[in-house]
C-alpha cells in the first residue's frame, strides 16, 4: 500500500462513500509515520469554516514544517486535538498546521459530509 515515500490510505464517510488519499512523507515525516502507524483511524467529522472537514485523533505530535496557506485537495495534521484536516477549498494564513498529504480521488464527497458523520481513515490495502 504506496512507497516509501507515500502511503496510500482510504478516508471512507459513513462507512459508504470512498475518498483515495496519500500521505506523503517527505512533507512531514516524522508526523506522517506516526500516523501511519496509528491506522485505522476513525472519528466523528466537524467543520473548521467553510473550507476544512476534520476529525479529532488521540495522536499527539508536535507540529512540523508549519504552513498557514493550503490549497484545496491538502491534507493537514493539526496538533490541538491531534486532527486530521481535509481542506475542500484553499485557505490562506490560517492556522498554522503540519502538511502530511494529498485528496486523490473524490475530493466533491467532502463537501456533502455533516457534522457527526463518522470519518475513517485506514490503509487502502489494493
Amino acid at each position: 500500500s504506496g512507497t516509501v515515500s507515500s502511503v496510500n490510505v482510504i478516508l471512507e464517510i459513513n462507512d459508504n462513500v470512498r475518498i483515495s488519499c496519500q500521505l506523503k512523507r517527505h512533507l512531514s515525516p516524522m508526523t506522517v509515520g506516526l500516523i501511519a502507524r496509528m491506522l485505522p483511524l476513525k472519528g466523528n467529522a466537524h467543520h473548521m469554516g467553510k473550507s476544512i472537514v476534520y476529525f479529532e485523533t488521540r495522536i499527539n505530535s508536535g507540529i512540523e514544517r508549519k504552513r498557514t496557506d493550503f490549497k484545496k485537495g491538502d491534507i493537514a495534521f493539526l496538533p490541538t486535538g491531534g486532527c486530521i484536516c481535509f481542506y475542500t477549498n484553499d485557505v490562506h494564513s490560517g492556522q498554522p498546521m503540519t502538511p502530511i498529504g494529498k485528496i486523490i480521488t473524490n475530493i466533491e464527497n467532502l463537501t456533502e459530509v455533516k457534522t457527526g458523520d463518522i470519518l475513517s481513515l485506514y490503509l487502502d490495502t489494493l
